[in-house]
């Protein structure tokens, strides 16, 4: 029954990461040099989504984990919360029956 639950917990969170890579955008870089600006929520987003942004990168150099042309400081900060929320996912049960 554990492997069961892993495996609908695997491709549940496989279906979420591909609804979020779908908001995705590429743009080019002097477009995001001088186009709009990232800030905290965009950062949230990004840092969720790294994962994917990761392996679509691997197969399409247009496609970016990082916006170049953000806010700064609260980018930042949202990118780290949203990229530290995969450490969330894992869960920390207390492990009673072992």
């Amino acid at each position: 029954m554990k492997k069961h639950r892993a495996l609908l917990t695997l491709l549940a969170a496989i279906f979420i990461c591909c609804l979020f890579a779908a908001c995705a955008s590429v743009e080019p870089v002097e477009t995001c040099l001088t186009g709009k600006r990232y800030g905290l929520f965009h950062g949230l987003l990004h840092g969720f989504i790294t994962p994917v942004s990761f392996v679509a990168s691997l197969f399409d150099s247009k496609v970016a984990i990082y916006a170049i042309n953000n806010s700064g400081g609260w980018y930042n900060f949202g990118f780290l919360l949203g990229s530290g929320g995969w450490g969330f996912l894992a869960g920390n049960r207390s492990k009673k029956g072992d």
